[in-house]
C-alpha cells in the first residue's frame, strides 16, 4: 500500500478517535494543540493537492475547532470558495465572533458576496477592508465592485482620492483604463498616464500602457517617443526593431540612423542608411567594423570604395595605395564584377597601371558583358593608351545601353570623340 494512502488512513483513524468538540480552544498559534496536529495538516494539504477541496475544507475546519487557530479557518473557507459554496462561506463567517477587525475573514466574505452579486454589501465591506489594510489590491477590489455596478465616475473619483497619497502605478493604470474604456475620456486617460510618467518615471508597465493607447489612436509620433523611453529602460532587441519600423514608416531616415548609431543594434542597416545619405566617411568606418567582426570581404570592398569616395583629394597617393591594396585582396577571394571594375578603373584613371586595370575590367565583362559602366571603363582604358579608334568603337556601343546617358559616360564620349578627330582615326 502506498505511503500516502497509509498516512490518510492513519490520520482518519486518529481523527475518528478524537473527542467531540464544539468550541475552539485558546491555544496560541505557534503551539501544538494535540499530538497529531501536524499529521492533520499534512492530510489537509495532501487533499488539496488531490483537488479534493471538500475533504480538505472539513479537515481544516476540524483543526480550527480543535486548536482555535484562525489560519485553519481561513484555509477551510478558501477551499469552500474554490468549491463555489459562496452562501455557506458567508454563513460560516457570520457565525464567527469579533469579525469586525479580522481582515482575512472580511476579505473572504467580500469575495463571496461579489460572487453572489450582493454588490452593495460587498462594496461596504471592501471599502472597510481598504481602510484597514491600505493595500493597493484592496483599493482595486473596491473599484472592481464599482465597475460591476457601472458606477464608473464613482470608481474614478474613489481612486483619484487614493492617488493623492498613494501614487502607485496600478492605481493610475486603473484610473486611465476606466477613463479610456468606460467613460470614453481618451485624452484624459492618456494625460493622466503622461503626467504620472513625467513625475514618477515611465516604468515599463506605464510606458506599455501608453503604447497600447497611442497605437489604438494611431498617434505615430507619440508611439515612437514612448518606445524610445521604454528602450532606455530595457534595451530589448524587440523594442529596437519596433523603433526602427516606426522610423521607416515615417521615412525619417535621419532619425533612424541616429538611433542605430546610438544603439548599435543593426550595423548593416546603419551602413545602408549612410550609403543612402552619401555619408561615405561614416560608411567607411562602419564597413571596416563589420569586416573586422565578420571577415566578410564584401565589407572590406565597401570600406575601400567609401574611403575613396569620401576623400577630398582623389589623387592622394596614400589613400589610393590603401584603397587599391584592399580591393586587390578582395578580388583574390571574390570575383565580384563591381569590385573588379572599380579596381580596374582606379588603376586606369589615375595612370597607375592602365593595362593591369584593363585586365580587371575584362574579367568583370566576362561576368556582365553588356554592362554600360564596365564597357565605359574599358573604353577609357583604350583612351588612356591613345587607342582612340578602339575607344570610340566601344563607347558607341555604350551609348545604346542602359546607363549610356550617365554624366561621366557622356563626358568620356566627348573626350574620346575629340581624341579620335584629332588623331583622324590613327592610333
Amino acid at each position: 500500500m502506498p505511503y500516502s494512502v497509509k498516512l490518510l488512513l492513519s490520520v482518519m483513524l486518529i481523527f475518528s478517535g478524537c473527542s467531540s468538540i464544539s468550541e475552539p480552544s485558546l491555544k496560541k498559534e505557534h503551539e501544538k494543540s494535540f499530538e497529531n496536529e501536524d499529521m492533520y495538516i499534512m492530510s489537509g494539504l495532501y487533499l488539496e493537492e488531490l483537488q479534493d477541496y471538500n475533504s480538505s475544507s472539513k479537515m481544516f475546519e476540524a483543526l480550527y475547532y480543535e486548536t482555535g487557530k484562525k489560519e485553519y479557518l481561513y484555509r477551510s473557507l478558501k477551499n469552500d470558495l474554490i468549491l463555489q459554496k459562496f452562501e455557506q462561506v458567508v454563513q460560516r463567517v457570520d457565525l464567527e465572533k469579533n469579525i469586525v477587525d479580522d481582515y482575512e475573514l472580511l476579505k473572504i466574505k467580500t469575495v463571496a458576496l461579489i460572487k453572489l452579486n450582493n454588490l452593495i454589501e460587498a462594496k461596504e465591506l471592501a471599502i472597510k477592508l481598504s481602510e484597514m489594510s491600505k493595500k493597493v489590491d484592496d483599493y482595486l477590489l473596491v473599484t472592481d465592485i464599482y465597475i460591476k455596478l457601472k458606477e464608473y465616475q464613482n470608481a474614478v473619483a474613489y481612486l483619484e482620492n487614493i492617488y493623492i497619497t498613494n501614487a502607485d502605478e496600478k492605481i493610475i493604470d486603473r484610473i486611465a483604463t476606466i477613463m479610456y474604456i468606460e467613460l470614453d475620456r481618451k485624452k484624459d486617460a492618456i494625460a493622466q498616464l503622461e503626467a504620472h510618467s513625467r513625475i514618477h518615471g515611465c516604468t515599463e508597465f506605464i510606458c506599455n500602457k501608453l503604447i497600447g493607447f497611442y497605437s489604438n489612436e494611431n498617434d505615430i509620433d507619440a508611439l515612437l517617443s514612448t518606445y524610445l523611453r521604454v528602450y532606455k529602460l530595457d534595451k530589448k532587441i524587440e523594442i529596437a526593431k519596433k523603433i526602427i519600423q516606426i522610423y521607416g514608416y515615417k521615412k525619417d531616415y535621419k532619425g533612424m540612423s541616429g538611433f542605430l548609431q546610438e544603439s548599435k543594434i543593426d550595423q548593416e542597416l546603419l551602413l545602408q542608411l549612410y550609403i543612402q545619405e552619401k555619408n561615405y566617411k561614416k560608411a567607411t568606418l562602419i564597413a571596416k567594423e563589420l569586416y573586422e567582426e565578420s571577415g566578410n570581404v564584401t565589407f572590406l570592398a565597401q570600406s575601400a570604395i567609401f574611403e575613396y569616395e569620401s576623400s577630398e583629394d582623389k589623387n592622394n597617393k596614400e589613400m589610393l595605395s590603401s584603397v587599391i591594396s584592399k580591393l586587390k585582396e578582395v578580388v583574390k577571394s571574390s570575383k565580384d564584377s563591381m569590385n573588379l571594375n572599380y579596381l580596374g578603373y582606379l588603376l586606369i584613371d589615375h595612370d597607375i597601371d592602365i593595362k593591369k586595370g584593363m585586365e580587371y575590367i575584362n574579367e568583370a565583362l566576362k561576368i556582365e558583358p553588356n554592362s554600360a559602366y564596365y564597357l565605359d571603363s574599358l573604353a577609357w582604358g583604350y583612351y588612356k593608351l591613345k587607342n582612340c579608334k578602339e575607344a570610340l568603337r566601344i563607347i558607341k556601343k555604350v551609348q545604346k545601353l542602359d546607363g549610356g546617358d550617365n554624366e561621366e559616360v557622356l563626358k568620356h564620349i566627348e573626350m574620346i570623340e575629340k581624341c579620335y578627330k584629332n588623331s583622324k582615326g590613327i592610333k
